[in-house]
């Protein structure tokens, strides 16, 4: 059987809230924002910019501004010794007048969610933010909407897919391993005709 990757990534690819604390490099940030600058934009209009936090202390300041795993908090969320190494501030560019910011945003943070997990980090993409004292602490100008936070680190769970069985509700095991349920493949695909 032929080996592909990138759709080996998306199979396996899961949200990661438990992280090691190794630090993740500059080179590997960038690489993540590179796949993120090179996703398809709406009209090409390329209206988003990233803020790298990688500093330890930044990165503790953002952590208080996050909300994590709304279905089990606060158990879900990172305690001492599991929090983001490392997190991306997705900006979008309103002088740009893009009207397809969103989608720009979905495609470019699924690319730096699979090119982290091909260098083994995990990702959580997070919209239950503080906008408000995100652009304060950080100074981000008014011409910028904090859209979202990517956090990341390398690894410290490993959450597993479960089958669909009327909730999509995620749950954590007595072992604490995140459960989530997947609608499956023929619940979710017509061919040719509804």
């Amino acid at each position: 059987m032929p080996d592909y990757p990138v759709y080996n990534s998306i199979l396996a690819r899961r949200t990661i809230r438990k992280f090691s604390q190794k630090p993740v490099s500059k080179e590997i940030l960038s690489k993540l924002v590179n796949a993120a600058r090179l996703a398809p934009s709406g009209g090409n209009r390329q209206p988003l910019d990233y803020m790298v936090i990688d500093d330890a202390a930044l990165g503790v300041e953002l952590f208080k501004h996050v909300r994590w795993a709304g279905y089990i908090a606060p158990k879900g969320a990172p305690k001492s010794g599991e929090m983001p190494a490392a997190y991306i501030i997705v900006l979008d560019d309103k002088p740009v007048k893009s009207t397809t910011v969103a989608y720009d945003v979905g495609a470019a943070v699924q690319n730096i969610m699979l090119a982290a997990w091909e260098e083994n980090i995990g990702c959580c993409w997070m919209g239950a933010i503080d906008r408000a004292k995100i652009r304060e602490f950080f100074r981000i100008p008014m011409d910028f909407e904090i859209d979202s936070v990517v956090s990341l680190g390398y690894k410290a769970e490993a959450p597993v897919v479960e089958e669909y069985k009327g909730s999509v509700k995620y749950w954590l095991d007595e072992e604490g391993v995140l459960h989530v349920p997947k609608l499956k493949l023929e619940d979710v695909v017509r061919w040719n005709k509804f």
